[in-house]
């Protein structure tokens, strides 16, 4: 996440040098900081819903008990935070975007997520696809807790976790490119842990 939140108490990281699962710059770390943008919404399931605005301002909805009907998957991914801190083989269960998307008709190319909250960020919607998204619902085998995005999070594990929106309510399908929250405050458009695309210029 950002440079300014709140990260809970018992962080400590450390360096790791020649991890080859480690992108340059990052710390190795076996707690799970909680940083976020602003104050943590409460959400309950009974009132969630998440929807996807295509361009065309068509939109296609689930509520949660929709949502957990769909397939969910299980997988195992490694976390990068933009702070510098990674966690790695993170636990989670979820429904691929590949799921949410199929049968939507577009032709976007970039995504807006947005959050309970008012948070935003951009992504290209390849991004979403081929496996490499998913609306997470479990964190190790549990809920997940609010302060880490619960009751939903949208899960980007190849990119630096400012991008894997916390209490995710929505993606908006945009012909532009449109900068989010951190993004338009002078963050990477995109977001590479491996190339090390933290700000703009990077």
């Amino acid at each position: 996440m950002g440079v300014i939140g709140i990260v809970s108490p018992g962080f400590f990281g450390r360096r790791r040098t020649g991890n080859p699962d480690l992108p340059p710059g990052q710390y190795l770390t076996e707690d799970f900081p909680v940083l976020s943008a602003g104050p943590t919404p409460l959400i309950s399931t009974d009132d969630w819903s998440l929807g996807v605005t295509t361009e065309t301002g068509e939109v296609v909805r689930w509520n949660w008990a929709e949502l957990n009907a769909l397939p969910v998957e299980r997988f195992t991914v490694d976390l990068h935070c933009v702070t510098k801190w990674s966690k790695l083989g993170t636990t989670w269960e979820g429904v691929s975007l590949d799921t949410l998307l199929d049968g939507v008709e577009t032709s976007a190319e970039y995504a807006l997520a947005t959050s309970y909250g008012g948070y935003t960020t951009n992504l290209p919607l390849e991004d979403l696809l081929d496996g490499r998204a998913w609306i997470a619902v479990r964190y190790e085998g549990e809920p997940i807790t609010p302060e880490h995005g619960g009751p939903a999070r949208l899960l980007v594990p190849h990119l630096y976790l400012w991008k894997s929106a916390k209490w995710v309510r929505g993606l908006r399908l945009l012909d532009e490119d449109q900068p989010g929250f951190w993004e338009g405050v002078g963050y990477h458009n995109y977001g590479d842990p491996w190339r090390e695309q933290r700000y703009w210029g990077d």
